[in-house]
């Protein structure tokens, strides 16, 4: 999604642990020092995994801040593409229909979002992220916006979970809850993560 947030939770809902606040911090200057770094062919490979997807619709991101850009291979992919609109806190994403030069307008917290368009569900989805492990889990931003989109995506049938960072957001272990969803697999510009 690109951005940061954290809600505050209300009763009974889930929670920040200190570990991944402090796990945050550092996955943020990561990222930072490997953005600058420039994101090399990771484009070009995340186009290579969607390939093999074509005709399934595939939801994105629109890229913030330090965020790794899957942008071209957005556009590459043949199929619907949808990208994220957030619709209450604590809720699951919904996905609106999106193209290369589609009418954006800001959306909550600033991602953009298409102004218009048919809502989709994806069977495909790219996953922003501050770290990942070899486990497969990825450090998100707090809200638990991918965590409850993907479990409710899951619950109604297959779906392929993306990760799209740098290497250098790879870390040993990534703090989890019960609630984390894992990643199918995650690519990088130095190549792919396929976790069982």
């Amino acid at each position: 999604m690109g951005y940061l947030v954290y809600l505050a939770p209300k009763q009974g809902e889930m929670t920040m642990s200190d570990p991944k606040a402090a796990a945050r911090t550092a996955a943020f200057a990561r990222r930072k020092a490997a953005f600058a770094a420039g994101q090399g062919q990771a484009a070009e490979l995340l186009a290579d995994v969607l390939s093999a997807h074509a005709g399934k619709v595939l939801a994105g991101y629109m890229p913030m801040r330090t965020e790794i850009d899957p942008l071209p291979a957005m556009a590459a992919h043949q199929g619907l593409v949808g990208v994220p609109v957030i619709m209450a806190a604590a809720t699951p994403l919904k996905f609106r229909e999106w193209a290369p030069g589609v009418a954006m307008v800001p959306g909550d917290f600033g991602a953009l979002i298409p102004a218009e368009g048919a809502w989709v569900t994806p069977q495909v989805v790219i996953v922003p992220l501050l770290a990942f492990d070899t486990r497969g889990y990825r450090l998100g931003y707090g809200g638990g916006f991918y965590d409850r989109t993907l479990q409710g995506l899951r619950a109604k049938g297959p779906i392929l979970a993306i990760g799209f960072a740098f290497a250098a957001q790879e870390v040993d272990a990534v703090p989890t809850d019960a609630f984390d969803q894992k990643l199918d697999l995650v690519v990088t510009e130095k190549g792919l993560h396929r976790f069982a």
